[in-house]
């Protein structure tokens, strides 16, 4: 069994996917838009969310991150519902993947060593999407 992130986003998911594929040297994956699914009048779209991403997903660090944006005419709320955390026992890694993320983001707790973890560090990118980073104790 696994357990996979799902991050939606309020008409940026694309831009967000291919900064995070950039982020993480991700392979990009086909994305499928609203445009492309035949509507009966029910889900009536726009020109501009015809564009909006329905589906699309990365491997991140061997993980599937499924991304889209929300559907016209439902709610959105910005990302502190949730977040992500990369392990990895590459300090260079993660201090590369934490200075892009924080690149127009928020520092929440800067990369330090705690009592769980030689490096840990939380940011809040661009798109309000909260990443943690954690070397893990040996």
């Amino acid at each position: 069994m696994t357990v996979q992130a799902y991050v939606n986003f309020n008409g940026k998911c694309r831009e967000a996917v291919e900064f995070y594929a950039d982020v993480f040297a991700a392979e990009k994956q086909q994305i499928m838009f609203y445009g492309d699914v035949h509507t009966d009048g029910e889900f009536p779209l726009t020109e501009e969310t015809k564009n909006f991403v329905m589906h699309t997903f990365l491997e991140i660090k061997g993980s599937k991150v499924m991304f889209s944006d929300v559907p016209p005419g439902m709610p959105f709320v910005v990302g502190n519902n949730i977040s992500l955390t990369i392990i990895s026992n590459d300090v260079d890694e993660i201090k590369t993947m934490f200075d892009k993320l924080k690149a127009d983001g928020t520092v929440v707790m800067e990369l330090q060593e705690t009592f769980w973890s030689k490096c840990y560090g939380f940011v809040t990118d661009k798109f309000g999407i909260g990443w943690q980073f954690n070397y893990p104790e040996e």
